[in-house]
């Protein structure tokens, strides 16, 4: 497939995430019709042999080895996801843990294929000069044959209320600087999945949370960059942001690097402080239009190009949502209201709701980050 899409001069990769596998391939228009074939048949005739799968297994393994298993960072990251779902299979790591893709063999590989791979399981989607009658006549001629089957009812498990605050702490000779993050399991935009167990949590949370975290964290001129880095100078970096493009459920989270390592509790207590000043006084009506129109520079910014677009509604529709959700985002956010936001942040932001997680360097030691 590759050495194909390569001769006629694009490119092609694929990637997981926790909702969906994507393919994708950027070539020239006249080889749409070409791509789409190759598609169609590798949804039902995918050849699998041992020798095959073992090697792709062992290229897994090695990237987990690479990506996750010799990075510090990484490794704390998937603690932290294993500690803030506690029931929801988004707590797995997307890629696998070792001892699981190790035992994986041509039967698995077959199993999965033959189980999820089938047209009503799947999106197409195409960005470029084309029209959609072109396209249209494309996916009829390639996929309409290709017959719908069943495919397994996916189990949407829930999270149970959260009960009480977790903290994790991981040292690894590998770190040259500490930090500390601080994550809160939150709604997604696809569906606001906390909303029979942490009340009052609505359709509109979603959007104040993003609006929130443009307020607290939006370079320069984000509250806690200033607080932290200009005005108090413990810290080098600051950041906070909210995630929900997940299918059922997201999160917020804020991540801070003190200057030395000796800094490290006043940077927390100082991030605790700042979380406790918004959640008592609340945001401006200032700070709420400067965020929205950020937020909507951004918006356009990702809509250039060709591949923009395309992974917008790609991820959209991976997740459940639906065009009209994608396109009015801009009208949602535009909508909230300053109290909406701070409900958001009141209902989420909570102890028993939150996972801190500590990266520390081994063996213990001052190192300071020159001034910038």
């Amino acid at each position: 497939f590759s050495q194909i899409v390569d001769r006629l001069g694009g490119s092609d990769n694929a990637f997981t995430n926790q909702d969906m596998t994507a393919y994708h391939q950027e070539v020239a228009r006249e080889h749409l019709a070409t791509i789409m074939a190759m598609e169609a048949d590798r949804m039902v005739h995918l050849r699998l042999d041992s020798a095959t799968v073992l090697s792709e297994r062992d290229v897994i393994l090695n990237e987990r080895s690479q990506v996750i298993d010799n990075n510090p960072s990484s490794r704390l990251r998937e603690a932290v996801n294993a500690a803030i779902y506690r029931n929801h299979p988004y707590g797995r790591p997307v890629i696998g843990w070792r001892h699981e893709i190790a035992a994986y063999d041509l039967g698995d590989a077959q199993g999965f294929y033959k189980q999820w791979y089938a047209p009503n399981n799947a999106i197409l989607i195409v960005a470029g000069d084309v029209a959609a009658s072109e396209v249209r006549q494309l996916a009829e001629t390639h996929f309409g044959a290709i017959p719908a089957r069943a495919v397994p009812t996916r189990q949407r498990l829930r999270e149970p209320p959260p009960v009480a605050a977790r903290r994790l702490s991981l040292s690894s000779p590998e770190v040259r600087y500490p930090s500390v993050t601080r994550s809160y399991l939150a709604p997604s935009y696809r569906s606001a999945a906390l909303a029979d167990t942490v009340a009052p949590l609505t359709a509109e949370t979603p959007y104040a949370l993003a609006i929130l975290g443009e307020i607290l964290s939006s370079g320069a001129v984000g509250r806690l960059h200033r607080k932290l880095v200009l005005d108090q100078g413990i810290a080098i970096g600051v950041s906070a942001g909210y995630s929900g493009d997940m299918r059922d459920y997201g999160s917020f989270s804020f991540s801070v690097a003190p200057r030395d390592t000796e800094a490290l509790d006043a940077v927390e207590a100082a991030l605790d402080t700042e979380i406790a000043n918004l959640l008592a006084e609340g945001i401006s009506e200032e700070e709420l239009a400067a965020a929205k129109q950020r937020l909507m520079i951004e918006s356009v910014k990702a809509r250039d190009g060709l591949a923009g677009p395309a992974s917008l509604v790609a991820y959209a529709l991976g997740a459940d949502s639906t065009l009209a959700d994608l396109q009015a985002w801009p009208d949602r956010i535009a909508a909230v209201k300053s109290d909406s936001v701070m409900t958001a942040a009141r209902t989420v932001l909570t102890p028993a709701n939150s996972v801190t997680a500590i990266l520390l360097p081994e063996p213990t030691g001052t190192a300071t980050v020159p001034a910038p």
